[in-house]
């Protein structure tokens, strides 16, 4: 039986914005945004074949029973549309990676500075975390910009994907 409940998880607000659990009703949404090549470029990531295989993912996606953070569904609190998603990720190496994607057509307005400053906020307050990191193919550099803004620092190279990538460290501790 297809599960239609629409009970969100709110996590909070910042000033232009809402944020939540991602759900399985965001598979659409998810879909299209993974969909546009240009929001694909720098990430490594394989986009969705379907949007039922976004669904899938999203049924199945759930780190936050396990770590209490994700990545978050951000939301216009203006319009109500999903203009992405951002948040925090436990990496296998034990590091909490700050991420973020959005529709082309919500770029260079600060909702990815917004967000990212409000997961930096939870990182700190809520989950009690002492360091982040952002990962960041050098090329992309309204990334790399984002990152700096919120306080972030280049720490090394590495390789991600087979991608040279930019590790950048925000420590949280007081």
């Amino acid at each position: 039986m297809e599960n239609k409940s629409t009970e969100y998880t709110w996590v909070g607000s910042s000033e232009r914005l809402l944020y939540r659990h991602l759900h399985p009703n965001d598979a659409e949404q998810m879909y299209l945004c993974n969909s546009d090549p240009r929001v694909m470029k720098y990430t490594g990531d394989d986009p969705f074949t379907s949007v039922e295989s976004a669904k899938e993912f999203l049924e199945a996606y759930d780190p936050y029973s396990v770590t209490g953070f994700g990545r978050w569904c951000v939301i216009s609190k203006d319009t109500g549309a999903i203009l992405g998603w951002c948040g925090l990720k436990r990496l296998p190496s034990g590091e909490v990676d700050l991420g973020y994607r959005f529709f082309k057509k919500y770029w260079l307005r600060g909702y990815a500075t917004e967000s990212s400053r409000f997961s930096i906020e939870l990182a700190q307050k809520r989950f009690g975390l002492k360091e982040l990191i952002g990962r960041v193919v050098p090329e992309n550099t309204g990334s790399v910009n984002v990152l700096q803004k919120v306080g972030m620092q280049f720490s090394h190279m590495t390789k991600d994907c087979g991608e040279d990538t930019a590790v950048y460290q925000l420590s949280l501790e007081q």
